[in-house]
């Protein structure tokens, strides 16, 4: 469930971006879960056509899914807001970044589908010609079909979803409960809206097959980094109508969007290596990059693996590593914590990093707002992950009985640890005793706080805007503000993609 600053957060992003009615709806869907049109429109007290037109905007980009599911003894189609797309409109420059270091010659694509949603190809071809400036060379439909198979094939575009898939939450459940004898460590739990968007998604082969190329085309690709790309090899005789019918479809009727999964596991990459820089040694900043570089797959977005072969290519690339060999890199990768079974592909484990840098975001807090005291205690008890005795704490910190108790009640006032009274054995000359431990939603409560801080930052550049709309006589200064309150909107979407995304 979305705590209160984030809906106020993601329906403040949709009213910026597509107006107050638009954000209404989404903020009714998020509030109560999947609704049918005629329960919004209750609701909201909206004319139904409007509601219709709302929800229509937001599934055109990526911020509602319809489904279809049983009622009774009919089907109704309902619409569910998803969250995390929402939030992912914090961070289009970011993408944009990511695309631009990978794959630059398509950024001019990946700029349409963000800012569209979702188009076809032939629609994104007529938007790519009509941003080229005057007196430039207009690119080939040929060219650009190029460039949006090596972002097809890199997976940072995907064919959309099906558009009104049929769940059934009790058969869904039904399902569940007939794998109640599978460990609960075995089996994530999953939200409503992780299973509808999961029951929508297309095969991994359909979602990522390209756009076919014709028998004109095709020996053009020969230049393309990527010219494994589904067909691209010549086709004779029958297969050519095939060839040429598929690519029609492909091209005029399918619509494609951005696959935010590969965006945010990029960023995830990006984000992990360089918390990790400061603490590298001297002249292994090289390898820990071309490491990561030469990243071997992206099904798993927990980790990453890569082949000392891959490694040694990408220092090659660089200068002054070029006569590093395996003997150099093996010590070094081993030395980050990185695990291998055979000596030749090196796996680094993110969601470690990830866990780690939570609780240094929450322990660093807890030591600002508190002092060294509360930090010392706080970590004490996230790291045992159970109930701590008192005494434990006083003996564990060293640290003065009055100044331990006082920081507990602090740290347990502000709902950060719980506390639960033990009565005591007899003979201990005690009739109870208190143990304390980290509380299980210290951080959702972080979270929310982190959606707080999003929100007053976007109100705070809105409101700069409209002082600016309005004429102020200190408009350069106003405009450094807005600037460095969107840098800072900018670092702190890292913290949120931290505990939310990653």
């Amino acid at each position: 469930m979305v705590s209160q600053h984030g809906i106020l957060l993601a329906a403040g992003l949709i009213s910026d971006h597509f107006g107050p009615l638009v954000a209404k709806v989404c903020d009714c869907l998020l509030r109560h879960g999947a609704l049918q049109l005629t329960e919004i429109v209750r609701r909201l007290k909206l004319p139904q056509g409007q509601v219709k037109n709302s929800l229509l905007v937001l599934i055109q980009h990526n911020c509602v899914q319809a489904f279809s599911s049983p009622r009774g003894d009919r089907t109704i189609t309902l619409y569910l807001a998803i969250f995390d797309n929402v939030l992912h409109r914090l961070r289009f420059s970011k993408f944009i970044s990511v695309i631009r270091a990978d794959i630059p010659e398509s950024e001019t694509l990946i700029e349409g589908l963000l800012q569209n949603g979702r188009l076809t190809f032939d629609q994104l071809v007529g938007r790519t010609i009509s941003k080229v400036p005057e007196g430039t060379i207009r690119p080939a439909r040929e060219e650009i079909r190029m460039n949006f198979n090596k972002l097809v094939y890199a997976r940072y575009v995907e064919r959309c979803p099906k558009a009104e898939p049929y769940f059934n939450p009790q058969e869904d459940e039904q399902s569940t409960a007939a794998r109640r004898r599978v460990p609960k460590t075995a089996e994530e739990v999953l939200s409503l809206e992780q299973k509808v968007v999961n029951t929508a998604t297309l095969s991994d082969p359909e979602r990522f097959s390209e756009i076919p190329y014709g028998m004109e085309d095709a020996s053009k690709t020969n230049d393309c980094p990527h010219n494994a790309v589904a067909g691209a090899k010549r086709k004779h005789g029958a297969f050519e109508i095939d060839e040429e019918l598929n690519s029609t479809i492909a091209e005029n009727e399918v619509l494609w969007r951005v696959n935010f999964e590969k965006f945010i596991f990029c960023l995830k990459k990006k984000f992990c290596a360089d918390r990790k820089k400061p603490k590298l040694k001297v002249g292994t900043h090289p390898i820990w990059e071309s490491f990561f570089e030469a990243n071997l797959t992206d099904k798993d977005t927990n980790s990453v693996t890569s082949s000392t072969n891959g490694i040694l290519e990408k220092l090659g690339q660089k200068e002054g590593t070029a006569a590093m060999t395996i003997g150099d890199i093996k010590p070094v990768l081993l030395d980050l914590q990185c695990t291998t079974s055979d000596g030749e592909e090196f796996t680094f484990d993110l969601r470690k990093m990830v866990e780690a840098c939570r609780n240094e975001e929450i322990e660093s807090l807890v030591k600002k707002k508190y002092g060294q005291e509360a930090f010392t205690i706080f970590r004490l008890l996230v790291t045992q992950g159970c109930a701590v005795e008192t005494d434990q704490i006083i003996d564990t910190t060293i640290l003065d009985k009055q100044i331990v108790h006082s920081t507990l009640y602090k740290l347990w006032n502000d709902g950060y640890i719980d506390t639960e009274k033990i009565a005591s054995a007899a003979g201990t000359g005690y009739a109870q005793f208190f143990v304390w431990r980290a509380k299980n939603t210290f951080r959702e409560q972080f979270i929310d706080n982190l959606y707080h801080a999003a929100l007053n930052l976007r109100q705070m550049v809105n409101y700069i805007a409209e002082l600016l709309l309005e004429g102020s006589k200190d408009e350069t200064k106003l405009r450094n503000r807005k600037n460095i309150l969107i840098l800072a909107l900018t670092r702190h979407d890292d913290s949120l993609m931290l505990f939310h995304d990653f």
